[in-house]
């Protein structure tokens, strides 16, 4: 956990940057009309209020990096993610944040 900062948890941009290189599975939990409006290409359109009824496509993932228009359901999703014993979460904050650190 040593690399979460403060705030809304989410993980130093550098390292994140990395982890997404490394193909963490990238999940938008915007709305579906939020999503096809832009977001980052590879991702995953999974609504917040989907997470929890959505856990299988969560197994067996290496890293996740959960983000949405602002942060804050992001930070939602990865509670409920980690509620639900996924310790492999990350907050990747905003969309635009995620699109620019893969873009890199």
């Amino acid at each position: 956990m040593g690399f979460f900062s403060a705030g809304l948890g989410k993980t130093d941009n550098s390292q994140l940057s990395e982890i997404i290189k490394d193909g963490a599975f990238l999940v938008d939990v915007r709305t579906p009309a939020e999503f096809s409006a832009g977001s980052v290409r590879e991702a995953v359109n999974i609504p917040l209020d989907k997470v929890q009824i959505q856990l299988s496509k969560f197994k067996d993932k290496k890293n996740i990096v959960v983000f949405c228009r602002s942060g804050n359901r992001s930070s939602q999703a990865k509670n409920i993610l980690e509620q639900n014993g996924f310790q492999n979460v990350i907050n990747g904050g905003t969309w635009e944040n995620v699109h620019q650190l893969l873009n890199r």
